[in-house]
């Protein structure tokens, strides 16, 4: 599933408030946030807010279908420019490398699953299903590469990235140390 490929373009007024939101609900956190904050931060009406979206938890679902468009656009360019097949199955670990430059408050799908909890908030769902593409892209590639086993690299590299994003805010350096890992890992994957 591409996250948010079912959904209606964005009008102008639209796109103000998924920027705002984007920006209010990463540097502030989900809950901290209202809706009044996000119409005037977007210049428009709460009206016009919930005419587009519904209710805040769709803007939620919304910000977060955005922003997984955007990540998976960036590890599909990273894997094209990858190379090897081999080379390919680390190319998100090089995405990430890239984005959190930009983006350095940690993982918003990891954040929004912490903050919403229950699994029918469409927002955690959109969360959830990023990392479920995820880790279905790793197998995806490895099985591509002739990788041995699969399943079971794909879910050691999908371990792997987590932690890194999880563990980027605290040490820039454990990007650059998890994508040499995952190397290792994929090259005895190959020889095995």
């Amino acid at each position: 599933m591409d996250s948010g490929s079912d959904a209606p373009p964005l009008t102008p007024a639209g796109r103000r408030i998924v920027d705002a939101a984007e920006e209010l609900f990463y540097e502030r956190g989900i809950t901290a946030v209202g809706v009044d904050l996000i119409a005037e931060h977007s210049g428009v009406t709460k009206r016009t807010l919930y005419n587009r979206f519904g209710s805040k938890d769709g803007l939620v679902a919304a910000y977060l279908a955005e922003r997984d468009r955007r990540w998976r656009s960036e590890v599909r360019a990273a894997v094209d420019a990858g190379g090897s097949a081999a080379e390919a199955v680390t190319a998100p670990f090089e995405a990430l490398r890239s984005w959190t430059s930009r983006y350095t408050r940690g993982c918003a799908f990891l954040n929004a699953l912490a903050e919403l909890p229950d699994p029918r908030h469409p927002g955690h769902r959109v969360a959830a299903e990023q990392k479920r593409w995820l880790l279905s892209l790793f197998e995806e590639l490895a099985t591509a590469a002739g990788c041995c086993e699969p399943p079971t690299l794909a879910t050691r590299l999908f371990v792997l990235h987590e932690g890194a994003v999880a563990t980027g805010p605290l040490s820039p350096g454990t990007v650059a140390a998890a994508a040499d890992l995952a190397r290792e890992l994929v090259r005895a994957a190959v020889r095995g």
